[in-house]
């Protein structure tokens, strides 16, 4: 709260610098009107108007005494809050993720608040159908606007603004979310049910023992009743609860009679939800031991901590990472401390989330866009007031208004998802959650079996702590993996499909023993190119450079990049010839060819196609967790956060179209991706199995994967790193130009490159196009700057790079133009 010495304060001119959640590229400075000056306090919500007739909700940077001298400043219309929703170490983020990432706090405010929290002009306002409420609680405004709603099913906040006749509607519109009595529109599609069980509970009556003697006499004549009470009576003696199917089982009845006795008032039945892991698992997450490697792990973490607030922790996969997190979440929560617990993709981490939801109960909050709006800003208040102490969450948790956070986790730190490609801001959020931590004076724990190199690079240099796993949990062997030939299985005639003999026969051992099999291909849908056999046509996405890619389920061709769909080809559109060729193959064929191979075996498939809709993934994870099915085919999203004792098989259909990809960081993704995968196998006692199918068995990344050899890996690609002016070494800022013109496009591009080589010589790369040169009709060119950031300022540097953007923009001869900056383009 802003305090001034002078008694009557009230009385001062206040102007406040706001962010508005738009990418204009500094704050705005609004008057205070003086009755609203006691309500100003850096990190609340403000109404203002922008532009001519445009109503926003924008949140107070900073204030002061001094007038803008450029323009006149508008009165602000409102002040929404009573207390600040963004706190000073959020402020601070933001700055630091804008000067860092050279973005614009308007695009971090929009991509930090719920849109709840920001609401605009053109949002759009319902009723919530499922809250009753009473209507003499609302004031006459109010019911103003629940009159208009239910005669029109949507109204947007500038309806509602007519409609009142007044600008600043925000007020009331927060009074009404805040009583649930409207929500933010949003399609939400729910198609996943928790799993219940039902529960038998006896009659209240029948704890009086007289009554129950009773009944035993009433029920002479029906002695399978009779059997299904002794049995209840027996099973309740040890049990607090009695399912419904142990009681069936005990008693040897069926449904039909437990239904009849509920009929009669006996029994109760009634529905409880619980959680889809086996009593193995929970015994494992809520009752552990650490062992011997363990505790000494946990023990070097804390003492790291001591002199450096960030530590690796560098263990094998399933070494057992998740108990020592348990066990350090648990000393910072008898601190009073707030833990965040950063996962790569919520929707593939059911397991972790279950099982610490079990451990943690009430105090854990899972946050996450999956969830609707009007759920975020909830959870978004509760974190502010520290009424949870546990955020398991993606990337987008480290915008949470933490109150008093002492503990962040980053588990499988070196994903790529935790890097935001697009739009703005184009943040890591590991990164970003390490600067949170400096900011609130948290320790951060990074965990990974195959760390990024830039993360083992500061720990062996003593930037971070480093610590380290390297058997399994409980002495669970390493799984065995072995190399298998294609171009060898393919002379022999073995391969069957793109099977080769190897993988088959191992499927076919493991399925006999009942224990299931994953296979991974790191390509969605059916194949990824047609070519025509005569001409050499493929048909390519009428937006974008690519070849369109194959679903045979939908029987479309599609775009993976701008979502363009056109029906299959049974001809060559440019030649006519009938003669089509399918190359490549992605997950849904490798499911197809599958059926038809092993007709009776039950497939599934995990990847972007069959995981759209909300918590699809977690469907399909409960049915191989539960067995229905006996193979699960998937991309890269078979590799994280599947825990299942029954997985003794992982096939790996093609190693190459991993490896061989333009990328610097290719052979490091190639190895953690494959060693992630590998891990999935023999999780519990069973020693699990690696086939991997490729072209090149002789290939260093192979090889290395097969040997565990990160060390190795590390080693050969610093190498390569260094000599070839790569990250850790030199910092990476990547700059796309777009245009719809390409002509255009190419003589601008190279004129800004001649610009900033003016300035930056030889550290300037490019213009150059991308692999993919034009999605969604812009085309594009790449300029890269490679800055050694221990002789070169990146302060200035980056400075410079944003002056010299605002004057290309500023040139009329670029018009249409679209530059986008993307500092550590991971």
């Amino acid at each position: 709260m802003i305090n001034f010495e002078s008694d009557d304060h009230f009385q001062q001119t206040l102007f406040v610098e706001v962010v508005l959640p738009l990418a204009i590229p500094r704050t705005y400075t609004y008057r205070v009107p003086k009755h609203l000056n006691d309500g100003v306090e850096s990190g609340r919500r403000v109404v203002v108007q922008f532009g001519k007739s445009k109503i926003y909700t924008a949140i107070i940077f900073s204030s002061s005494n001094k007038a803008p001298s450029s323009y006149e400043a508008k009165y602000l219309l409102d002040i929404l809050d009573e207390k600040a929703i963004v706190t000073p170490a959020q402020i601070k983020l933001w700055q630091w993720l804008s000067d860092y990432y050279l973005c614009t706090l308007g695009e971090i405010m929009a991509a930090a608040l719920p849109s709840a929290l920001k609401l605009a002009s053109e949002t759009r306002i319902v009723l919530n159908p499922q809250h009753t409420f009473d209507r003499n609680q609302l004031n006459d405004k109010e019911f103003l606007i629940l009159d208009a709603l239910e005669l029109k099913s949507e109204l947007s906040i500038t309806e509602i603004t007519k409609i009142l006749a007044q600008k600043s509607v925000f007020p009331l519109l927060k009074s009404l979310l805040d009583k649930k009595v409207i929500f933010i529109l949003e399609e939400i599609e729910e198609k996943f049910q928790p799993k219940k069980i039902a529960i038998v509970h006896l009659h209240q009556m029948y704890d009086d023992k007289e009554n129950l003697k009773i009944l035993f006499s009433e029920l002479e004549k029906a002695p399978k009743q009779v059997d299904a009470l002794l049995a209840f009576l027996k099973l309740s003696k040890d049990k607090t609860e009695v399912k419904k199917a142990d009681l069936m089982e005990t008693a040897g009845v069926s449904a039909a009679i437990i239904k009849s006795m509920a009929d009669k008032e006996i029994f109760n039945i009634g529905q409880k939800v619980i959680s889809r892991f086996s009593s193995e698992d929970l015994a494992v997450i809520s009752d552990f031991t650490l062992n011997e490697e363990q505790s000494l792990a946990f023990r070097e973490i804390k003492t790291s901590f001591e002199n450096k607030p960030v530590v690796l922790l560098h263990g094998v996969t399933s070494s057992g990472k998740t108990q020592i997190y348990i066990r350090l979440i648990e000393e910072y929560l008898a601190k009073g401390k707030q833990v965040l617990y950063l996962l790569p993709e919520i929707a593939l981490t059911g397991q972790m989330i279950d099982r610490l939801k079990i451990y943690f109960k009430s105090q854990i909050i899972v946050y996450h866009s999956k969830f609707n709006d009007n759920e975020r800003a909830e959870i978004w208040q509760k974190v502010l007031n520290d009424e949870v102490k546990v955020i398991l969450g993606a990337r987008s948790s480290v915008f949470l208004p933490f109150a008093d956070l002492g503990f962040i986790i980053i588990d499988e730190e070196h994903e790529a998802s935790f890097k935001q490609f697009e739009p703005a801001p184009r943040y890591h959020a590991r990164d970003a959650a390490i600067v949170l931590g400096n900011i609130m004076n948290a320790k951060i724990l990074l965990g990974s079996a195959t760390p990024s190199l830039e993360t083992y690079f500061n720990a062996l240099n003593n930037k971070y702590g480093l610590v380290k796993l390297s058997s399994r949990y409980g002495g669970v062997k390493p799984p065995k993996v072995e190399v298998v030939s294609i171009a060898e299985e393919r002379n022999r005639k073995l391969i069957k499909e793109n099977f080769t003999s190897v993988l088959l026969d191992n499927i076919n051992e493991t399925l006999a023993l009942k224990e299931q099999v994953i296979l991974f291909q790191n390509r969605r849908g059916y194949v990824p190119i047609l070519i025509c056999k005569t001409c050499g046509n493929s048909p390519k996405c009428i937006n974008c450079d690519v070849s369109l890619t194959y679903h045979k389920a939908g029987g479309k061709l599609h775009c993976h990049y701008c979502g363009y769909k056109e029906d299959n080809i049974s001809e060559c559109p440019a030649c006519s010839s009938k003669h089509i060729e399918y190359k490549g193959l992605g997950t849904e064929k490798i499911e197809d060819d599958l059926k038809v191979i092993l007709p009776d075996v039950k497939i599934g498939r995990l990847d972007y196609d069959t995981t759209r809709n909300k918590n699809a993934h977690q469907v399909i994870l409960n049915d191989f967790e539960e067995r229905k099915l006996d193979i699960l085919v998937g991309t890269q999203m078979v590799a994280k956060g599947l825990d299942f004792e029954n997985i003794t098989l992982i096939g790996i259909i093609n190693a190459d179209s991993i490896i061989q990809f333009p990328d610097f960081r290719a052979y490091e993704r190639s190895y953690q991706m494959l060693s992630q995968v590998a891990g999935r196998a023999g999780r519990r006692s069973k020693q699990g199995k690696v086939i991997i199918q490729t072209y090149d068995t002789k290939h260093r990344i192979i090889q290395q994967v097969v040997a565990s050899d990160y060390e190795g890996m590390y080693r050969e690609e610093m190498i390569e790193r260094l000599q070839f002016k790569y990250p850790p070494f030199y910092k990476i800022i990547q700059i796309n130009i777009k245009h719809k013109d390409l002509g255009i496009l190419l003589a601008i591009s190279e004129n800004f490159a001649k610009l900033l080589r003016h300035h930056l010589g030889d550290m300037v790369l490019g213009p150059h196009s991308p692999l993919v040169g034009r999605v969604r009709n812009y085309y594009i060119q790449t300029i890269t700057i490679k800055i050694d950031w221990k002789s070169q300022s990146l302060l200035k540097i980056k400075n410079l790079l944003k002056e010299q953007v605002s004057v290309f923009e500023a040139d009329k001869n670029n018009k249409g133009a679209f530059v986008i900056i993307d500092v550590d383009p991971y």
